[in-house]
């Protein structure tokens, strides 16, 4: 990776393509006020230094039959760094968990978990979550509606130390 030095231009095809990562090189260097050829190459600069991770689009769960959406906060038995990992690798593999981050405190992960009804996401508790050997407990909580969704960071606020070698 070669080192990017974000300045305003690269901050604000940040933001864009964050907000709409379909637009066209030629509308995203309009949009940051420099010709399409220079967009181009900041934008695989930013790629290439790691600021840009992908280009995804934003479904929606209700329309394809995903009805439920519960944070499920996981205790581990053990929290040895090879366990930590193992279960890390299973729950990877697991299409239903849409996010998993590991915590600090009293639980050891929350996962991001959606499901067809109610019912979809008790099987997946019972029959794959709580049956891993290593965990102690889940704590489930679910979703009554979601009042804000945004994808990404706020590119909004400059950093003058942001760089990436």
């Amino acid at each position: 990776m070669q080192k990017v030095k974000l300045d305003q231009i690269d901050r604000k095809i940040l933001a864009d393509l964050q907000a709409d990562g379909r637009m066209t090189n030629v509308e995203l260097a309009q949009r940051v006020g420099i010709s399409a050829p220079p967009c181009l190459r900041r934008v695989r600069a930013l790629e290439e230094a790691g600021y840009i991770k992908g280009y995804h689009a934003d479904l929606n769960a209700q329309l394809l039959g995903y009805g439920v959406t519960v944070f499920a906060m996981v205790g581990l038995n053990s929290q040895a760094e090879h366990d930590l990992v193992a279960f890390e690798q299973t729950v990877a593999g697991w299409a239903q968990v849409r996010e998993c981050h590991m915590l600090a405190g009293e639980n050891d992960f929350i996962l991001k978990v959606v499901a067809r009804d109610w019912d979809a996401y008790q099987t997946f508790l019972t029959k794959e979550l709580t049956a891993l050997t290593n965990v102690a407990h889940v704590k489930t909580a679910l979703t009554i509606r979601c009042s804000k969704s945004e994808p990404g960071v706020p590119v909004d606020m400059p950093n003058d130390d942001a760089t990436v070698d």
